[in-house]
């Protein structure tokens, strides 16, 4: 008998595992949702997927078109300080 707060479920022919729905349930996993798989030295690892792969900076740098001169930094700072005044003063 499986101790108190473990569960146990069972590898299927083709090699399926169903999660009980305690688990899905409080994970908030419901079907069609993507999970990483881990080896690990302890066990299987399941991690949700991200949705969108990693990106660095330097991959989407220059990605969007734009016309007109650069900005500078001080114009940038400018700017988020403008919508953070904006955004504030709605609150």
């Amino acid at each position: 008998m499986a101790a108190p707060g473990k569960l146990i479920t069972t590898v299927s022919t083709k090699g399926q595992v169903i999660l009980p729905s305690a688990i899905r349930k409080r994970r908030g996993w419901d079907a069609g949702t993507r999970l990483l798989v881990e080896d690990t030295p302890e066990g299987v690892l399941l991690k949700p997927a991200p949705v969108f792969a990693e990106t660095r900076p330097e991959d989407v740098f220059g990605s969007l078109p734009h016309k007109g001169r650069p900005k500078t930094l001080e114009e940038m700072d400018a700017g988020v300080l403008a919508e953070a005044r904006r955004r504030h003063a709605r609150d």
